[in-house]
């Protein structure tokens, strides 16, 4: 299995688990502002890499995966506020993070490959 092909189920599943934190936080905490934020970038982060998958050059490709690479960053920023703030609780604020860094190792790893590769 490709790393390509990794980032991509992974950022899938994590955008699924974002979805199901987001409904959650809003239908059982009343919290909105936060977990729409957290929505946004959580499922940005796989929109990107597909969207990479058809870029048009290597360039191109990078440029996707380096703003995908912001997303997961922003990602770690709103769930350490809404665990810091109580909204989620610390195992699942955790788990919800290390599956963040996770992601943002992958991403890593394949703009520098793909840097290196000129």
């Amino acid at each position: 299995m490709t790393t390509k092909f990794v980032a991509r189920e992974k950022s899938r599943a994590f955008a699924l688990r974002v979805v199901k934190c987001c409904r959650l936080l809003q239908e059982e905490m009343r919290e909105y502002v936060l977990s729409k934020q957290l929505l946004r970038s959580g499922t940005a982060i796989g929109a990107l890499i597909r969207e990479a998958e058809q870029a048009e050059s290597r360039a191109d490709f990078v440029h996707k995966l380096a703003i995908a690479l912001k997303e997961a960053n922003e990602t770690e920023y709103w769930l350490d506020l809404l665990t810091e703030s109580g909204y989620l609780d610390l195992r699942h604020g955790r788990s919800m993070m290390a599956d963040t860094k996770e992601l943002l190792r992958i991403l890593t790893a394949i703009i520098r490959t793909t840097k290196a590769r000129g």
